[in-house]
């Protein structure tokens, strides 16, 4: 009996000789013998075989005139076979994916793992339809029907996917803009797929998928999958089109990361809804969709270890975040995405205000970052609790992280790490210099050098983030020292002013927020010191109303400024210059912020 070698090498023989003759005139007929005659299993084996003839076929071609004929004939064997092969992986594929759902004894998790788009090989979205006829055929009904939703829930409106954008100024509308530029409305408008039709109108009426969950009395297994589905198409199609924006690279990446926090921030409340209804099955499943988008954010190139992610989605869908993203990372196994995504929470406590729980999650971070030796990340939480302990005005400690921050910067050649650890450690010691009984001016001026280099490598590197923290750091720095030492000529307030118009530009190119409002605050102190009362109150002003809108705890202290300006100068003074500002401030807040300024003032 002949080996397959033997047998494949006479099928290839055989398709040649036809070609040669003229028997042979499509493609297609070669297709069809190929489907015919290899054997499931046997792959290797004929591409073996076929790579032998076309070898020694090449070897002839300068002897042999014939062998360029038989050659191309080869060539549309071997294009034939490229295609049997893909068609026939993705059967393969499709098989053992629909063997695995019906020796489950959870289908529905392993219906959601073959979603996952963190698989070496996932699943191709654009083949879920044969999936999801493959199940219907074995009478998996439930799993087909759910895929078979999400599908046309998603198709029925991707023509729409991004046209809420136009208009609203590139603002993702998933927390703390106006209903108008949400995509949920226009979503929900798009399909009459009821329970994902229900589920975006719940979210264009800024009401939780825990409400959604709750007025559904029996939520199926078939409408988590349509959800899956759904939200895989979504990310898919908006991360895709984000990513690629030539306008502004740097835009296009924070939409990115705010589409995929918000998306694993919804699954995150499903999970909550879904364990106060009592549906364990269901639970995982919202579960582990929460786990893909963390996953994915994750592990993005562009992931933001240095902060600026959650402070951009608002204060609400911040606590929202933190709320739903906290406890299940609790039960995720040691990862180096784990540490990242600890290192987020970390850095998103202390814009809370929550100073020691953001230490927590830093340390925690820094050793799974070890651990797993993710040392970016390492570097990154080091820097982060240095700043915190900076902002306690524990200046040995935050010392102490910054140097060791910046030593294993240097030894990895992590540039980013080197830039913020040389910021911190500079920021450190002039705050420290300035807390001495008489001020140590040789130690600030040696710890500005490290501002200042930090200032240079961020501005060398193209790292905004970095270069906003270095120039606000001087400006502060300059600001304390003004304090602490004042001078006749005002250079130190001068200079305060510079980096902090500085800082404040790029805080608005990078959308930080919170970095923003600290700004402006700075800017109020810097102009108090020059005894520039309407540009103190007004960017006192924006400080206080800005921070108070991400409810960062900080707001209090710009309010606190504002009424130190009013009792040094008067109530009549401070309203005239109020007043006087009212259109610089309008420009930046609108009007109803400018009407709310005196309401935050009686609130402090």
């Amino acid at each position: 009996m002949s080996s397959l070698r033997d047998r494949y090498l006479e099928l290839i023989d055989e398709i040649t000789n036809l070609t040669l003759k003229g028997k042979i005139s499509s493609k297609a007929q070669v297709y069809k013998k190929l489907v015919a005659a290899i054997e499931p299993g046997t792959g290797e084996i004929f591409e073996r075989s076929l790579a032998e003839r076309m070898e020694s076929t090449k070897a002839q071609l300068e002897v042999k005139l014939k062998a360029a004929r038989i050659l191309r004939a080869l060539e549309m064997v071997q294009g034939e076979w490229e295609r049997w092969q893909k068609e026939n992986q993705q059967r393969d594929r499709v098989t053992t994916t629909v063997e695995q759902i019906q020796n489950s004894d959870n289908g529905l998790i392993i219906a959601l793992q073959s979603l996952d788009p963190n698989q070496k090989k996932p699943f191709p979205f654009d083949q879920l339809g044969i999936l999801g006829t493959a199940l219907q055929q074995q009478e998996e009904t439930e799993i087909a029907q759910g895929i078979a939703n999400g599908l046309k829930a998603f198709t029925a409106l991707e023509s729409d996917l991004l046209s809420w954008l136009y208009g609203s100024g590139a603002n993702l509308g998933f927390g703390g803009v106006t209903q108008e530029v949400q995509p949920w409305s226009l979503w929900s408008k798009k399909t009459d797929v009821k329970p994902i039709q229900t589920f975006l109108a719940f979210l264009a009426q800024r009401r939780s998928p825990i409400d959604w969950v709750q007025s559904r009395r029996s939520l199926s297994a078939p409408e988590i999958v349509a959800l899956a589905v759904f939200f895989q198409g979504l990310q898919r199609g908006l991360i895709s089109w984000f990513d690629r924006q030539p306008y502004d690279a740097q835009v296009g990446k924070q939409l990115s990361n705010r589409t995929l926090l918000t998306f694993a921030a919804l699954w995150g409340q499903l999970w909550n809804g879904l364990q106060i209804q009592g549906r364990p099955d269901l639970t995982e499943a919202s579960f582990q969709m929460m786990l893909q988008f963390l996953r994915l954010f994750a592990n993005r190139e562009d992931f933001p270890l240095y902060g600026g992610i959650l402070i951009s989605l608002g204060g609400d869908s911040l606590r929202e975040a933190l709320k739903y993203l906290d406890e299940p990372l609790g039960r995720w196994d040691v990862t180096p995405e784990k540490g990242r995504l600890l290192t987020l929470l970390g850095y998103s406590q202390r814009f809370l205000g929550r100073d020691d729980r953001a230490v927590r999650f830093h340390e925690q971070a820094l050793e799974i970052a070890r651990e797993t030796q993710d040392r970016p990340c390492e570097i990154a939480n080091l820097n982060h609790i240095s700043r915190i302990y900076a902002g306690q005005k524990q200046y040995q400690e935050a010392i102490r992280y910054s140097q060791r921050a910046l030593i294993l910067a240097r030894e990895v050649g992590d540039r980013v790490g080197t830039a913020n650890a040389l910021v911190n450690f500079g920021y450190s010691e002039v705050l420290a210099a300035t807390q001495l009984e008489r001020l140590d001016t040789e130690g600030c001026d040696r710890a500005m050098t490290y501002l200042e280099q930090g200032l240079d490598m961020s501005e060398r590197l193209g790292d905004l983030k970095t270069l906003a923290l270095a120039n606000y750091s001087l400006g502060v720095a300059n600001v304390v020292r003004a304090i602490a030492a004042p001078d006749t000529e005002g250079d130190r307030a001068q200079d305060a002013l510079t980096y902090l118009a500085k800082a404040l530009e790029l805080t608005a190119k990078v959308g930080d927020i919170y970095l923003q409002g600290l700004t402006y605050r700075y800017l109020a102190e810097a102009y108090y010191g020059l005894s520039m009362l309407q540009n103190a109150v007004v960017y006192g002003s924006l400080a206080m109303y800005g921070l108070h809108q991400i409810e960062a705890i900080e707001w209090r202290q710009a309010a606190g400024l504002l009424v130190v300006l009013r009792g040094k100068w008067g109530e009549d003074t401070f309203n005239t210059a109020l007043e006087s500002g009212r259109s610089e401030i309008i420009k930046a807040i609108g009007v109803d912020g400018y009407d709310y300024l005196p309401q935050l003032l009686s609130e402090y």
